[in-house]
């Protein structure tokens, strides 16, 4: 493990930075890509990155999970080890990241229910054998820039749409120049069924969840779905729902 080395050429090198016991993944910029609490290594630390689990509210036992793009392997990772009847697939293109996970970042190694392939995300939903067979997907696909979605055409977003089962979820972080927002939406909403926008949270990251089939949506339940989220995993479920509800208010 010592030897691996983080810097192939070919794709941007990575690198850790530590601060007040939280050692976070950079793309040899200062974006911060990940990030990891040293004592709480199999928790998420980044708010954002735990708004990506809000699926939760709606699919307590998931087949198979889907992450676009590793970042420092905290999805995976919990998913991984909360799930132990799910199947968890990565999509990640730089073996850069790959490696500094397995080496610094606690991401275990492939088995029968674990998978990280390097590969573009583009490939990896364009496959027809893939489509139609993912419960959740996950989207986090930033480069070392940072300024908006590596992959954000309908095109990208109809493949997505089409490797979930019927009830399928994407939740997808948004990042970046404010131009990206509303052009990330319109496409979404071009083939999902019905596609909502939580409140951003720090540092402008803004968490979509898309329905391959809209839910009815029951907030009392989603309520007390939350509080189990909340004393099961210890993630902030009932903001979730706020955001949902605040939405639903929106569009009114």
């Amino acid at each position: 493990m010592q030897n691996r080395r983080f810097d192939q050429p070919g794709h941007p090198p990575a690198t850790i930075t530590e601060y007040q016991g939280v050692r976070s993944l950079h793309l040899g910029t200062s974006w911060v890509q990940g990030a990891m609490r040293l004592s709480r290594p199999d928790t998420i630390e980044l708010e954002y990155v735990q708004m990506m689990m809000m699926w939760m509210l709606f699919k307590d036992d998931p087949r198979h999970i889907v992450q676009l793009g590793l970042g420092s392997a905290a999805l995976t990772k919990f998913c991984y080890q909360r799930f132990p009847r799910a199947k968890v697939s990565v999509a990640e293109l730089n073996p850069n990241v790959i490696a500094i996970c397995e080496s610094l970042f606690g991401l275990p190694a492939n088995d029968e229910r674990l998978a990280v392939h390097e590969m573009n995300a583009l490939d990896f939903v364009n496959d027809p054998a893939r489509h139609g067979t993912v419960d959740v997907l996950q989207v986090d696909l930033y480069d070392e820039e940072a300024r908006g979605p590596v992959l954000d055409s309908p095109e990208f977003y109809q493949a997505c749409a089409d490797c979930l089962a019927e009830d399928g979820i994407m939740t997808t972080n948004v990042f970046g120049e404010f131009s990206n927002y509303d052009k990330n939406l319109q496409h979404m909403e071009m083939v999902f069924d019905a596609v909502v926008w939580l409140p951003e949270v720090h540092d402008a990251n803004i968490v979509v969840i898309a329905f391959k089939r809209s839910p009815v949506l029951d907030f009392s339940d989603l309520y007390e779905r939350a509080a189990a989220i909340r004393k099961a995993y210890n993630l902030p479920a009932r903001g979730w729902v706020n955001g949902l509800k605040g939405w639903m208010l929106d569009q009114q």
